[in-house]
């Protein structure tokens, strides 16, 4: 069922984004040893700072599962209703 609002009301795949981070999370790692053993400092740096920001992005998304329903609804949970815009 679509209401219109979808860009307002949107609901993430938190489980698909908590694998994907995963994956990146072991690449950006793997890359930051790597290059650091290769002695290439700036991509190193540039890996550490993907692992970094992929690490708070998991940390949100762990988050958010973890608050229920609210957040991880099932099928069975209708869309969000808009919120009304009279003042």
């Amino acid at each position: 069922m679509r209401t219109g609002s979808e860009p307002r009301t949107a609901r993430s795949a938190l489980r698909a984004r908590f694998w994907l981070s995963l994956w990146g999370l072991v690449w950006a790692l793997f890359g930051t040893v790597a290059f650091a053993i290769a002695g290439r400092s700036g991509w190193a740096i540039a890996c550490g700072v993907l692992l970094l920001v992929v690490t708070v992005d998991l940390a949100v998304v762990l988050r958010h599962i973890r608050q229920g329903p609210h957040y991880q609804p099932g099928r069975d949970i209708p869309p969000y209703q808009p919120p009304d815009e009279r003042p």
